[in-house]
């Protein structure tokens, strides 16, 4: 079978979240020669004739789909799926709907609490014109279409005393967040990341599979330090914050009935939003045990050193294998696709 690996096309002067693209472009270029296919790269630009007129060329049987940002933008990722789904090409990872909707945060966050499912209250700059009421609190302030914690460092969580104080530090920080930002008030917990990964052969109830629940921990932080896990604790290998978050699968007998729930939430996430391949569920889990869903990524980090690549092994399946399922669960899905918009 042959297989192109879509991903970022990747700038010269890239940042290293940037520069992991080409690392899982490598990884699932080594695994799918493992598996007994043929793969090419394919960089994705704003020329999406360009990429269409190569797809065409190249006649992939399926794409598996590493693309975060198009142009340096996050808010564009939805343009890759789009763009295949107008080729009827297969393609791995989440659908066009699916991938935009989890590209903005707040439409995300709107959408979770519609359905009930928790998730920490929050304010957009359209939100506090012209409100009156206090917005006071503890905040974190985040942008709404980059992932990778772009942005977040130690003085995104800080406390205000009112609406117009919290607009304005918006405001201050739009350009630093690629153009648009919120605050959500600052749930002072414990971590959990929860990968997500379509079921073998969509036996499972629900048609995922939970991978083993990791917990983040925030080691020898000092007093008063926001424990956040930010661009530093990410992607800055000189830094304390790099060095003392790692993850946990290890869990006592007395969370397992937190760890039910958060699957339970994590399940219906997926099915909210309508994700298919995989996915990851970030939460907080504040002082009463109670969870709260912080962000759904529908095309999550499988670098070698990623949580969700850890998760996978943690359930016995290597990374050839983790290639394998989701290149078949494209395969199943192909009959999805959208009719040719004449791209």
């Amino acid at each position: 079978m042959k297989v192109v690996i879509l991903h970022d096309e990747v700038r010269a002067d890239a940042r290293p979240d940037e520069l992991d693209t080409l690392v899982q472009a490598d990884c699932v270029a080594q695994a799918l020669g493992e598996l007994g296919h043929e793969s090419e790269r394919l960089g994705l630009t704003l020329n999406l004739e360009r990429a269409a007129r190569e797809l065409r060329d190249r006649k992939p049987d399926c794409v598996f789909n590493l693309v975060e940002s198009v142009g340096g933008q996050g808010r564009l990722i939805y343009l890759a799926p789009a763009l295949l789904d107008s080729l009827q090409i297969p393609y791995t990872g989440a659908g066009t709907e699916a991938m935009f909707v989890t590209s903005s945060k707040t439409l995300t966050k709107q959408i979770l609490a519609s359905s009930g499912i928790p998730t920490p209250p929050w304010f957009t700059p359209e939100m506090l014109q012209g409100r009156t009421e206090p917005a006071a609190g503890r905040y974190i302030i985040k942008s709404v279409w980059e992932e990778a914690s772009v942005g977040l460092e130690d003085d995104s969580v800080r406390e205000f005393g009112s609406a117009a104080e919290l607009a304005a530090e918006l405001a201050a920080r739009r350009d630093r967040l690629g153009g648009s930002t919120f605050a959500e008030c600052f749930i002072d917990g414990r971590e959990f990341n929860l990968s997500l990964l379509a079921a073998d052969g969509g036996t499972a109830s629900v048609g995922v599979q939970v991978l083993p629940p990791a917990e983040i921990q925030f080691i020898d932080f000092a007093e008063g330090k926001p424990r956040i896990v930010g661009y530093s604790a990410k992607w800055r290998e000189d830094t304390h914050e790099y060095h003392h978050t790692p993850r946990t699968f290890d869990s006592s007998d007395a969370d397992r009935p937190l760890l039910a729930e958060l699957i339970e939430i994590a399940q219906r996430c997926w099915q909210v939003l309508s994700l298919r391949g995989y996915a990851r569920v970030d939460f907080r889990v504040d002082g009463e045990n109670r969870p709260w869903v912080l962000e759904v990524n529908a095309n999550p980090c499988i670098a070698p050193d990623a949580g969700f690549t850890a998760a996978a092994e943690r359930a016995g399946l290597t990374f050839a294998q983790l290639v394998e399922r989701l290149v078949v669960d494209a395969l199943r899905n192909k009959n999805d696709v959208s009719d040719p918009a004449g791209v």
